[in-house]
């Protein structure tokens, strides 16, 4: 019997040991990732810095909508403001289960609150993540109050921290990156493989082919799909102290720690298998102009109709895909 007992201390001892790890790793990351790890907004007409918005209560019910935005600050000092290399809204639906991954072409010209008209990924600059997800939003008619943020280094640690992805590489592609002696050439080959951080970051890079920009954005969510399914393996969750680590020093947010244990709580039981999977604007909504550069210029009121359309449960069939032609294809 005092065996027993004894057993059953230590692993109650051990148990608490395990949560407390735990704990204490997820709270030092949350803490530490609400800093301006990845990029330091200057303050306003060089007065002092303002207060950041604040984040309205998330219930845990309602729908939220998180702006993803990966940076190239590549040459760039840490107080820097680098244009988004990328942007991508991802649409989460707690009762459902389900997310929608939105990427948004980072030429679409929309207007910039307070700052007149531009490419989309020029809000970062101008005003920092906030102005970023006011624009965003103000796009896509969605409420848009979080956000995450990292750059290429950031992008590849957690690759390598959660053990690879395994993807099929649906080209061979090759670039030679003139900056950084070649630091970022891409040099893939078609076929399935298991991708490192730099491999997956040659990946979601790759921009030069037919489509350019469009089959890159296609990139992104189907990598950010595969990674999202990793996420959720058992040895990944074992895994995951280490992963906090190796990716706290990339990356910056305004989630607080209440929203991200939320969330880590949802996202073990989102669907990852079918996602929305969408590019904004889609094809046959806006229309390229050569003002300021090559643009695209969104018919704004139909880019919002068709997202409503596509996070509304009622208009997907029963098997999960789309009841009507989601025109999330890329162009011939």
């Amino acid at each position: 019997m005092r065996i027993w007992k004894r057993m059953l201390f230590l692993v109650v001892v051990a148990l608490v040991a395990t949560v407390g790890y735990y704990g204490y790793s997820f709270y030092q990351f949350a803490q530490d990732i609400q800093e301006p790890n990845v990029i330091t907004p200057p303050p306003p007409d060089g007065g002092a810095a303002t207060k950041a918005a604040e984040i309205p209560h998330w219930d845990g019910k309602d729908r939220v909508n998180i702006l993803l935005m990966g940076v190239d600050r590549r040459g760039m000092k840490n107080s820097g403001l680098p244009r988004s290399d990328s942007m991508m809204l991802v649409s989460i639906d707690p009762v459902s289960k389900r997310y929608d991954l939105f990427s948004i072409l980072r030429d679409t010209y929309v207007d910039i609150p307070g700052n007149g008209s531009s490419r989309i990924n020029a809000a970062i600059v101008d005003g920092g993540p906030d102005l970023a997800m006011q624009t965003v939003s103000q796009f896509t008619g969605l409420p848009v109050d979080r956000y995450v943020i990292t750059d290429f280094e950031g992008f590849k640690a957690l690759i390598d921290a959660v053990g690879g992805v395994d993807l099929d590489v649906e080209k061979n592609m090759y670039y030679h990156d003139p900056t950084d002696k070649g630091v970022y050439d891409i040099n893939l080959k078609k076929g399935p493989q298991h991708l490192d951080g730099n491999k997956a970051l040659q990946y979601v890079r790759f921009r030069h082919d037919a489509t350019s920009d469009y089959t890159r954005t296609e990139r992104q969510r189907k990598l950010l799909a595969a990674v999202a399914d990793q996420m959720k393996k058992g040895t990944t969750l074992i895994q995951l102290p280490s992963i906090l680590k190796e990716v706290t020093p990339y990356v910056q947010t305004n989630i607080s720690m209440m929203d991200m244990l939320k969330l880590s709580s949802l996202g073990l039981d989102l669907n990852t298998a079918n996602p929305g999977n969408y590019q904004l604007p889609p094809m046959g909504m806006f229309q390229e102009s050569h003002r300021a550069g090559s643009v695209l210029i969104p018919d704004v009121d139909q880019v919002q109709a068709f997202i409503q359309q596509a996070i509304d449960p009622a208009s997907r069939k029963t098997d999960g895909t789309e009841a009507k032609d989601a025109n999330n294809s890329t162009p011939e």
